[in-house]
């Protein structure tokens, strides 16, 4: 049957008045949940029994040193709250002993900032006399959490007896930042060098706090001279899947690398090119293994800074 007017008006005004009523039901709906970020990945925490009741303990951050004998219990280094929370209760089911001593290697978060988990149980916290002025500066540029500082610094050498072991630390100058020390635990014989060796990584080199890329190299030697073939030691990084330790070969590696790195920038400022043309380079000749990771551990930032302290700028 043919629709007169009346059915086509009537017809438009249903038809309007839908779009309308959609129009308002979508307009009072509320708009979609954005879906959850991911979760961050879980911690996994690894510990790894060295000789001597020494050994080393990984999750995020630099790698944690530990003596645990049944006269004394040492830490070196406490990496962030949430992996430090992780290493304490490992540790409590090691030893019951209150944590004699707490060491830091250097100022940056990675390695301190752990240190108000595991204050409470420990006696004193030990580091080089520049740490704690580097860690206020670092944390109020970086708006880091509060902190907790070495009760007890040095300035060249450090040691103390524990019974059936003796820790000593040292301090060779200017390296990686300005308050490096290396830590040895004497009878054990294994050396922790903090992030003095990058094993196969691209290094973090601060030169804000006080880094240089010729003191660090003179300390790879003299390290390497002073404690020699027999130590294990332990590195503050290193490239996934390589083991946490080694030998003195990978200090002068290390070493090597970096009078390359001073080699190749030298040779290109001398030859007129721009840093940035510099840190173009993809590898360093001899060194195709090394990696990075993010910005910070790269190719192209190590051989900025390195043109920087020739430059002396």
């Amino acid at each position: 049957m043919p629709l007169t007017r009346r059915d086509l008006v009537f017809q438009g005004a249903l038809a309007t008045g839908a779009v309308l009523t959609a129009r308002r039901l979508f307009a009072q709906a509320p708009a979609a949940a954005p879906p959850p970020a991911p979760a961050p990945p879980a911690l996994v925490p690894v510990w790894t029994e060295l000789r001597g009741g020494v050994g080393t303990f990984s999750a995020s951050g630099g790698t944690i040193g530990w003596l645990v004998t049944p006269d004394a219990a040492v830490v070196v280094d406490t990496q962030m709250p949430d992996p430090a929370r992780l290493f304490l209760e490992g540790l409590r089911g090691r030893t019951p002993r209150t944590i004699d001593l707490v060491i830091n290697t250097h100022h940056h978060w990675d390695h301190t900032g752990g240190n108000g988990v595991l204050r409470p149980e420990a006696l004193s916290i030990v580091a080089h006399a520049n740490v704690p002025g580097l860690q206020r500066r670092a944390a109020e540029e970086r708006s880091l959490p509060e902190q907790t500082y070495a009760d007890t610094t040095f300035t060249e050498a450090w040691r103390r007896d524990l019974g059936s072991e003796a820790v000593a630390a040292r301090h060779f100058g200017p390296a990686h930042t300005g308050g490096d020390i290396v830590v040895h635990f004497e009878k054990a014989d294994v050396v922790h060098m903090g992030d003095l060796v990058f094993n196969r990584l691209y290094a973090v080199i601060d030169r804000k706090g006080g880094a240089s890329i010729r003191g660090w190299i003179e300390l790879l030697e003299r390290a390497a001279a002073l404690y020699g073939e027999s130590p294990v030691y332990v590195f503050g990084h290193v490239k996934p899947e390589l083991p946490v330790t080694g030998t003195k070969a990978d200090l002068l590696y290390q070493r090597d690398y970096l009078a390359a790195l001073l080699d190749y920038a030298g040779k290109g400022l001398a030859a007129g090119r721009s840093v940035e043309e510099i840190a173009a380079a993809e590898s360093l000749p001899s060194f195709p293994d090394h990696v990075g990771r993010g910005t910070m551990l790269s190719l192209a930032t190590n051989l900025r800074i390195a043109c920087e302290e020739l430059q002396g700028s």
